[in-house]
C-alpha cells in the first residue's frame, strides 16, 4: 500500500496504521496513547498532538519524527552542520536510490532509538 505524503497529519497517521495492519487498540498498547485520542487525531479533530505523542507514533510507524512534527504545524529548524554532515556521509556511498536512502535513514533511526533505550 502506497502512503500518500500529501495527506494532513490525521489521514497520514491512519494510512500508516492501516498499512501496518494495526488497530487503534494495537497502537494504544504499543504507545500508551488512548485509542479514543488516536481516533480524534486521525479524524482531524486534534490537529497538533504533543511532540511526545508524535515521537511515540513516529517510532512505532518507523517514519521521521520531524515529518510528523511538521505535519502537526511545529517549526522544524534545519541545522546547517547536520545537513552538511549528512551529505558527506551519503557521498561515501556514491549514487544511491531514494529507497536506499530511506532504508539507511530507517536503520539510523533504529540505532538511535536503541542507544536512547540503553541510556535510560
Amino acid at each position: 500500500m502506497a502512503i500518500d505524503d500529501s495527506n494532513p497529519l490525521g489521514a497520514y497517521l491512519k494510512q500508516l496504521r492501516e498499512a501496518q495492519a494495526l488497530s487503534l487498540r494495537d497502537v494504544q498498547s504499543k504507545t500508551e496513547i488512548s485509542n479514543a485520542f488516536l481516533s480524534q487525531i486521525e479524524s482531524g479533530k486534534v490537529k497538533n498532538p504533543s511532540p511526545v505523542m508524535l515521537h511515540k507514533l513516529a517510532t512505532l510507524y518507523r517514519v521521521p519524527y520531524e515529518d510528523l512534527m511538521q505535519r502537526a504545524g511545529y517549526p522544524i529548524p534545519e541545522p546547517k552542520a547536520t545537513a552538511h554532515a549528512a551529505g558527506r556521509v551519503f557521498r561515501r556511498f556514491g549514487d544511491i536510490t531514494k529507497e536506499e536512502e530511506e532504508q539507511l535513514l530507517d536503520y539510523l533511526g533504529f540505532l538511535r532509538s536503541r542507544a536512547r533505550r540503553g541510556r535510560k
